[in-house]
Formats: structure tokens, C-alpha cells, sequence
């Protein structure tokens, strides 16, 4: 039963709905909801005097202006101006519209309505439309149509909710219409405008329309606007009608199992959940870990795969034994497939569909294989019944030219063409376009909205053109939208809580003054920083000096972020979505705004700055005897790179104070070392080299690899030192809510495969039982006549690890805290604030454990800390692979023209092709047979021995030659511009 009862107050009116409902007890409970409806909900519309005088200040302040325009923008259809009021389905199919930059798609009402059910259906678009409504340009206004009298509305009986929704928009509408008439009667000299409903709700536009309203479609809305043709393009195609030949009784992959289904089959065993991932190599194949089997279990072919996009959450059914298959040797790629596929039609011959169930007992099957699997030999393969998650976004790729049928630049009639993605393990996306012959040649970037039964290839939209193909705007931005790394101007609400003083802001001269509360005055220690040659943001300091008991004061001193970045305003939200700067070649994305990062918290020298200090005393064999915490103020004496402090150090004239201090940190960190790999750390490696560009221009010059100095070293034990101290305060303070870093010890089947490799090429032994006992044997991976190769099994080792990541410490039982790689049993990061927000959190909680300020409760909830977790790790990886995306790009433009001779080493063996990893550039590269055949002839014959890692190759008439793994080759290396993805990458050729 509903209510309506008149309220104390004049504009407040009190609505009151009960229901009854039965508790699991059996007893029946009445449920009353009241709800207070207003009159004072302002229009937001400029021309209406009334709701400014009617607005109480928590609505309307001088400071907080209503939003929308007193002249909004005109268009063909409404030529007096109009406010848009689109409806939930509007938002869903079409928010890359309502965020394009510049005058189109302003004046926006978002109803309360539209909203919550916007959030209910797709949370990332609600966020999306929640920063819209935050853009000042934009002018978007949240009228909250829930609580104003006049558009409240109830549910009739029998009326759908989705029904009830769609008649609460348009009374809003009909509110609104009738509200800002009156506005432009008492205004005789402003204009009439119209109030828009937006939707393709065929009822809902034609109950609209029979109510007087103005309503439009999406389609005859955006066709009025100017460069309609390119907005068209990025309504969701799932929108549009797709024109095709395939018999709707021919589908191309089975349906899907429902999600009740699906979660009851997982919960009893007979259904597994993982992520699925797609191989590199061989677009047809993926894998998907589930705990309950050793090994990763293989998915084969298209229709088992059933649509899944790599990433995706999925639910796999294992097959029959019959059906297992050796993983693929080959390396296969959709350009050599599907070369010449149409986009505008499927074939007609769906690919076959395995549809055997298996049963319970096909489980023991698959662990008795995972026992004794050898490489080559049949292993247990599933397919996947139906997709818990999809991780679909925005996907960068190219037009392929084929699928183009008209390149008339003057035809704008709509046609299918293939975008194909940059990321290989994506597949092709069909794409509707206006546009197709425009793009040609660019980078376009776009987004999948559905993959049906009856479609060999997922259908997305268009949404903007990044630039020509191989640019380097384009190319940059490419990578930055790939990795899902946000890159945009701090918006003014971020840059709104920088310190007014701006560049001037200085520590204050006085102790007295309150922002010396707490701290520790350490202006007098011999403070240095060591970083890479032009480094700016300086998140951390050290000093040393020798104790008259012998021992050593230690320190290291970190950049005090946490004092300018307040928790929960905008400036830290903006830094926990961002998680961390991204570095890249020829720039850097800063999580914080640049006044902070490379000004104020940075520890330049010669300057006071804010510092959260940890001391030591240790002595002389480096261990500890005490350790403190404490806010500080210090001065850095100099700001040293790498090179310039190992010089510094080996100069033996050098006798200063300073320079003693470095001496000390030398030596000291040469011993932390030596009892961490005693302990088991393990000293992994990666390919790391170093772009050089021209100052001016950013363009590439060279490519170094990078050397590390004993330098590198020292300031990495003492950062490591001072994380795994700050961990153990943090957790002995929090011990629920602690936010630390982990690193799991990698499953035995990780290394199977490298330990097999070295087993059969080099008589060497791989030991996995202990952290210790990998470090221990990596050691002994030695070639005496190659030295790299000791490099390169570490490198090969690294990949075989498991990724370190943040948790939270009430989600993990102590013995699971350790860091394998560090051989530690706890850790954190707190020693890089300025670039990473887990640091920035570590600060606050050290903080709080010291009892210098009261911990935010955000950091008390071990919920929010949790999703905080989530996000810096995905954002960590994210910021990783971007920065190796761009040295890949920069190391192909500084080779643009090049040809070279270098060494490089087989890294890995397939039947039509092999791996090289070239030390010099840190590059590798697949060299196929195919690419070993002169102009004109065929792919030379092979012979490819799985068990023993080689590969016959039949060269000319008479030549034999034989590939090995872990084989030092020569080869020439080139450039060229990869037809698949559109990059330019090194080509390799041996000689």
C-alpha cells in the first residue's frame, strides 16, 4: 500500500509505501518505506528565475552556478535550442556520443531514474557518466526526479518495473517542458526551447510523441548534427540490423549454459571458472588455470574457445579423452587464415561443434595426465560453455584495406569492414562505418558490443581516429589507450587542492609554526638522492654515519606526500584510479600533477622538504639493533646520478663528509645483499635497454642496454630495507587492514617445461623446492664459452614466476605474506609516494602507528582497501607493459632504414618457425620458414623434433641446417612495417 501525507513542512510531502514479506523463520514481516518529496529540487536551467530564489544553499550557491545553458544549442529539428533528457538505453548504446569533445551533446539532463539504472546495468558506464556530470564544458545536470513532487511516480499494479521507469522519464519531461515555459513567459525576451526525450524505446517514443513530447531516436537525432556520419558511427552497432546470409538455423558456436546453471555445475565440480588466455603464437589456442588441476587446461579451435576474447572470466567443461590433444608446436596467425574473408557476410558452413558431455570421473583423467605430461604428449583440453565476465574495452587497431569494398572518399553509404586489433590475441571486429575509406591508414580505436551464435567474429563500434598509422602521436596514444592507462589533464577539481602558494610554497622558517608538528628537525644530516640521469620526481634520500660506538645511523628519507594529498578529496581519488606514473620513452604520465610531483614533494637538493624519515642503527656485519619512524624535515646536499655517485665513491681524493656517508651506504649494502641471497632472494633478470633521443626532437638515436652499477645496488637494498621495516610497523599496528605486497612461490609446473629445456640441451638441473633452492641452481646455469647464457636463463626463469601483488592482511594468513623473490617474510612498498598510490596508503598507516595523525576510516575497511588493491595491481602491470610497448616502438624507429648484424640466441622452438632474442636492442623476434624462402619458392621443408628441442631445415637443394634451442645465432635485422597490426617491427633473418 501507498501514502501521501503532507509534511510539517510547506514543500516537503512525505510518501509512504508498505510491503509484506516472508523471512526464511516463516514469520511474515511488514516493511515500511517513506520517502520526503520536494519542491525546492532546482531546474538547473539558466533561464529560470524561480527554482534560484526557490534553491536552498545546499542546492544553489555563488560558487556553484546551475548548469544548464540559457542558449542551448540549435539543430535542424529544434531550431529554438533544446535540452537533451536521454533515457537508460541511450546512455547504454551510445556514451562514446555523449562524451565526444567540444559543443556537441551539452545541456544534458540525467534523471535520478536513468542513473540508478544505469548503475544497476553496467557500472563502468555509470562511472563514465558520473565524470560527465562533473565536466563543467559538458553541462550535465543530475535532477534528481525521485524526490520532486511534481515527477515522482508510482508503480500502477501490474505495471513492469522497466514500464514504470519509462513513465517516470517522461513526466519529467512533460515537468520540465511546462516548468521552463513558464521561465521564458516571465522572461519576455528569452526564446522558447525544447525538452528532448532521446530514445530508441519504440513504445516508449510513441507514447511520447502521443503526450505531446518532443522525442527522437538516436539515429534521427545524431543525423542532424553536424559530421553526422562520424557520430553515427560510434552508436553501438548491437543497435543495428545486421544485413547478412547466414541461415539463423546455422549457428557457428553453441549457446551458452545460463548462469544458474553454470554456478551450480562449478560449485559441484562438474564445471570449472578461470581466466581465459590466449597464446601469442597461435591465435587458435588459449589456456585456462583452474585450481583444481596442476596444469593449465588447453582450449583448442574456435568453437571451443565459443567467443571468448582473452581476459574474459569464463566456464570451461573438460572433454573427453578422445579428445585431447598435444599442445600446438605451430605458430599460427589470423592474417594467414582469414586473409581474405568478407566482413559484410559469415560463411555459410558453420565450423563443427563438440558437444560431448563429460562426466565426473573424466576428472581423475585429467590430474593423472597432469602427473606425468611430457613435452609433445597428449593433454587434457576443454571448452568453454559460457562467459561469468567479459573483458571487453576499447581495442586500437587498424582497417584492414581488403575488407573495404568501396574506396569512394565521396560514398557515404554504410558498410561492414574488418578492424584488426594491434593486440594479436584479439580477434578480428566487424565494424559498420560511414567512414571506411577515411580510415584507411590510421589508427582507429573502437569497442566490442556483442558477439552472437550466428557471427564468426565479434561486432563493435567506431569511436574516434587516434592518427596516421606509424605517427608517433598516434602510436603513443595507441599504447596509453591499450593499456588502459589515463592520460588526460588533471581536471580542475584535482588541481583545486594544490597549495595556493603554487612553485612558492616553502617549508615554514619557524619550528614553531604548525606545520612542524611532529616532525623530527634532521636539516643537518649529510642527505643525498641517487637516481637515473634526469630524473626529477625524487621520491627518496639516504645518508650514513658512523656512531662513536662503532656502529652506523642509517637513514632513509621519502618524499612526504601524504601531507599535500589529503585521503578521499579529488586529487587522491585522481591518484588511486591513475594507481601510478607511467613511464615511457619520450615522457612521463604523472599520477600526480607536476607541481607536486617534480616541486614540492620532490627531495631536490639545496632546499627544505617535507620527508617521512626511517632510521637505523646497524652495525658493521649490516644488522639491525633499532629502528625508528618519524615525519622530518631534511635538505638534500646534492642529487647524484647512478654514474655520478659511483664516481664520486671510487674517487679516492673525495674525503668529505658526504662522500664518507656514501662510502658507508656501500659497503652496507653490499652486506644486506649478501645475507638476502643467503637467504634465498633470487637474482632474476629481464631484457632492459635504454632509448636515446635527441633532445629537441624526442626522435631515437640509439638504443644501449642498460648497466648496472654498484650504485643501482645500494639504493635498492636500503629501499628494500626500508619496505620490509615499514611492513612489519604497519602490521603490527593494523594487522587486519595492513596494506602489503606479496609474491606467491611459482606451482613446480611453471619451471617443468625451462627445467626439461636445460635438462635436455645442457645436462643442467633446475631445483624449485625453495626460493633457495632455484637461486642455488640458477647459479650454476653456466656456459663457460657463452657468457649471456647464465643472463638468459634468468630471463627465462623471471617468466616463469608468478606475478607480486598488493593484498590487504586480513585476507591472507601470515605464512602466505612472504615475497619468494626477496626471500622475505613481509613486505610493502612506501619508498616511491610520488609514483605509486600503495606507497602513498603505507605512508598513511605509518602514520597512524606512530600516532602522528588519526587513520582515515577508508583505510580502516578492509572492503575498500581490498577494491584498492585491485585496481593498483591491474594499473601496476598495466604501467609495466605500456613502458615496454613504448620502447618496443621507439627501439623499431631507431632501427627505421637500419640494416645489422648482432648475436642473438634461440629462445624457443615451433615446428614452422623459431624465437631469437637479440641482447644488444632486448628484442625478440620470430623467424618463420616461410620468411627463409627466396622470392617465388616455397616454404623450405623441416623436420621439427619436439622431445629434443631442434629443428631440421632444408635450405637450397642440398643444405641441410639445424636449429637448437639456446643456439648462439647470427642474424640480420631489419625493419618493416607488419601488415597484421600496423606496427613497424624489427625483422629478423638468420644468416
Amino acid at each position: 500500500m501507498t501514502t501521501l501525507k503532507r509534511s510539517r513542512g510547506s514543500h516537503d510531502t512525505l510518501s509512504s509505501s508498505a510491503y509484506v514479506r516472508t523471512l526464511k523463520s516463516g514469520k511474515v514481516q511488514k516493511v515500511v518505506r517513506e520517502l520526503y518529496l520536494r519542491q525546492d529540487i532546482p531546474c538547473s536551467s539558466r533561464l529560470c528565475t524561480a527554482c534560484l530564489d526557490l534553491a536552498p544553499p545546499s542546492f544553489h550557491r555563488k560558487s556553484d552556478p546551475f548548469v544548464l545553458s540559457a542558449t542551448p544549442a540549435a539543430t535542424k529539428h529544434y531550431p529554438q535550442g533544446h535540452y537533451l533528457v536521454p533515457d537508460t538505453n541511450a546512455f547504454l548504446s551510445a556514451m562514446d556520443l555523449f562524451e565526444v569533445e567540444g559543443a556537441v551533446f551539452q545541456d544534458v539532463i540525467v534523471l535520478q531514474t536513468v542513473l540508478e539504472e544505469v548503475k544497476n546495468r553496467s557500472l563502468p558506464l555509470y562511472n563514465r557518466l558520473i565524470a560527465l556530470t562533473k565536466n563543467e564544458g559538458k553541462r550535465f545536470y543530475v535532477f534528481f526526479n525521485e524526490f520532486r513532487l511534481e515527477t515522482h511516480v508510482q508503480r500502477d499494479a501490474g505495471e513492469t518495473i522497466n514500464d514504470r521507469n519509462d513513465r517516470a522519464v517522461r513526466k519529467a519531461c512533460a515537468w520540465y517542458a511546462q516548468h521552463l515555459q513558464q521561465a521564458v513567459n516571465a522572461r519576455k525576451s528569452a526564446r522558447e526551447l525544447a525538452i528532448v526525450m532521446l530514445s530508441d524505446d519504440k513504445d516508449c517514443l510513441r507514447k511520447a510523441r502521443s503526450e505531446g513530447l518532443a522525442a527522437s531516436n538516436l539515429d534521427d537525432y545524431v543525423a542532424a548534427l553536424p559530421d553526422a556520419d562520424r557520430l553515427l558511427d560510434m552508436v553501438a552497432s548491437s543497435r543495428e540490423r545486421r544485413v547478412t546470409t547466414q541461415s539463423k538455423a546455422a549457428m557457428f558456436y553453441p549457446e551458452y549454459l545460463s548462469m544458474s546453471a553454470m554456478l551450480t555445475r562449478v560449485k559441484n565440480g562438474t564445471l570449472h571458472q578461470g581466466v581465459f588466455n590466449v597464446s601469442p603464437y597461435n591465435y587458435l589456442e588459449g589456456t585456462v588455470h583452474v585450481p583444481t588441476f596442476d596444469r593449465s587446461l588447453i582450449i583448442q579451435g574456435r568453437e571451443n574457445s565459443n567467443r571468448s576474447v582473452s581476459g574474459d572470466v569464463v566456464v570451461i567443461e573438460v572433454l573427453s579423452k578422445d579428445q585431447w590433444k598435444a599442445p600446438s608446436s605451430k605458430v599460427i596467425e589470423e592474417e594467414d587464415v582469414g586473409k581474405d574473408e568478407n566482413a559484410e557476410v559469415d560463411d555459410d558452413s558453420p565450423e563443427a561443434v563438440v558437444s560431448e558431455r563429460e562426466t565426473r570421473a573424466l576428472q581423475d583423467e585429467v590430474k593423472k595426465a597432469h602427473g606425468h605430461t611430457a613435452e609433445g604428449q597428449k593433454q587434457p583440453t576443454a571448452k568453454i560453455v559460457g562467459i561469468i565476465k567479459r573483458n571487453w574495452r576499447q581495442y586500437v587497431g587498424h582497417i584492414d584495406k581488403d575488407s573495404v569494398r568501396s574506396r569512394n572518399q565521396e560514398s557515404r553509404a554504410q558498410q561492414t569492414v574488418f578492424l584488426i586489433p594491434m593486440d594479436k590475441r584479439v580477434p578480428k571486429i566487424r565494424v559498420r562505418t560511414r567512414q571506411a575509406s577515411e580510415l584507411l591508414g590510421k589508427r582507429v580505436l573502437v569497442t566490442i558490443d556483442s558477439w552472437d551464435r550466428d557471427s564468426r567474429y565479434p561486432v563493435g563500434h567506431f569511436i574516434r581516429s587516434l592518427g596516421e598509422l606509424e605517427t608517433r602521436g598516434a602510436e603513443t596514444e595507441a599504447l596509453l589507450l591499450e593499456w588502459d592507462v589515463q592520460y588526460r589533464p588533471f581536471p580542475k577539481t584535482v588541481l583545486d587542492c594544490l597549495p595556493a602558494e603554487g612553485h612558492d610554497w616553502k617549508v615554514p622558517a619557524t619550528t614553531s609554526d604548525p606545520g612542524w608538528q611532529g616532525r623530527r628537525d634532521l636539516r643537518d644530516f649529510l642527505v643525498c638522492s641517487i637516481d637515473p640521469p634526469g630524473c626529477v620526481d625524487i621520491d627518496d634520500a639516504l645518508h650514513a654515519k658512523q656512531l662513536p660506538n662503532g656502529n652506523f645511523e642509517v637513514g632513509v628519507h621519502i618524499a612526504d606526500v601524504s601531507h599535500f594529498v589529503k585521503p578521499n578529496n579529488a586529487m587522491d581519488k585522481e591518484a588511486s584510479l591513475r594507481g601510478t606514473t607511467v613511464y615511457l620513452v619520450d615522457k612521463r604520465i604523472d599520477m600526480l600533477p607536476m607541481l607536486l610531483g617534480t616541486d614540492l614533494c620532490s627531495l631536490k637538493p639545496y632546499v627544505e622538504r617535507y620527508s617521512f624519515s626511517v632510521l637505523w642503527e646497524v652495525t658493521k656485519t649490516a644488522d639491525i639493533v633499532s629502528s625508528s619512524f618519524t615525519k622530518s624535515v631534511i635538505r638534500s646536499r646534492e642529487a647524484f646520478s647512478y654514474e655520478a655517485a659511483q664516481l664520486r665513491i671510487d674517487d679516492k681524493s673525495q674525503k668529505d663528509d658526504l662522500t664518507k656517508g656514501m662510502r658507508h651506504l656501500m659497503m652496507l649494502s653490499k652486506k644486506l645483499r649478501a645475507k638476502r641471497m643467503a637467504a634465498g632472494a633470487l637474482n632474476l633478470a629481464s631484457p632492459e635497454v635504454r632509448v636515446q633521443t635527441e633532445s629537441e626532437t624526442s626522435d631515437p638515436v640509439d638504443v644501449q642496454t642498460k648497466k648496472a652499477l654498484d650504485t643501482n645496488q645500494l639504493v635498492e637494498e636500503f629501499m628494500l630495507l626500508a619496505n620490509i621495516s615499514v611492513a612489519g610497523k604497519i602490521y603490527e599496528a593494523f594487522p587486519q587492514t595492513a596494506l602489503l605486497r606479496r609474491h606467491a612461490p611459482p606451482p613446480k609446473t611453471n619451471f617443468e617445461e625451462l627445467s626439461n629445456q636445460l635438462k635436455v640441451k645442457k645436462g643442467m638441473e633446475i631445483h624449485t623446492d625453495s626460493s633457495k633452492a632455484l637461486a642455488d641452481s640458477l647459479d650454476t646455469c653456466v656456459d663457460p664459452t657463452e657468457p649471456f647464457f647464465n643472463t638468459l636463463v634468468r630471463i627465462l626463469a623471471t617468466r616463469c614466476m608468478m606475478s607480486a601483488e598488493y593484498f590487504c592482511s586480513g585476507t591472507q594468513a601470515y605464512p602466505e605474506f612472504r615475497h619468494y623473490g626477496l626471500a622475505s617474510e613481509i613486505y610493502t612498498h612506501f619508498t616511491s609516494p610520488i609514483r605509486r598510490y600503495a606507497d602513498l596508503e603505507a605512508h598513511r598507516q605509518l602514520a597512524a602507528a606512530i600516532e602522528y595523525e588519526p587513520l582515515d576510516p577508508s583505510l580502516q575497511s578492509r572492503a575498500k582497501l581490498e577494491a584498492v588493491c585491485k585496481n593498483i595491481n591491474v594499473r601496476h602491470r598495466n604501467a609495466q607493459m605500456a613502458g615496454r610497448a613504448s620502447v618496443e616502438y621507439y627501439v623499431g624507429q631507431a632501427l627505421k632504414g637500419r640494416v645489422l648484424e648482432e648475436d642473438g640466441f634461440v629462445m624457443r622452438i615451433f615446428s614452422n618457425g623459431f624465437v631469437v632474442f637479440v641482447p644488444r636492442f632486448g628484442i625478440e623476434g620470430l623467424i618463420r620458414l616461410r620468411d627463409m624462402a627466396k622470392d617465388g619458392e616455397r616454404e623450405p621443408e623441416s623436420v621439427f623434433d619436439g622431445k629434443n628441442y631442434s629443428l631440421e631445415i632444408r635450405v637450397g637443394e642440398k643444405g641441410q641446417r639445424r636449429v637448437d634451442l639456446f643456439q648462439k645465432v647470427t642474424v640480420r635485422i631489419s625493419d618493416e612495417a607488419e601488415e597484421s597490426t600496423g606496427k613497424r617491427k624489427i625483422k629478423l633473418q638468420l644468416i
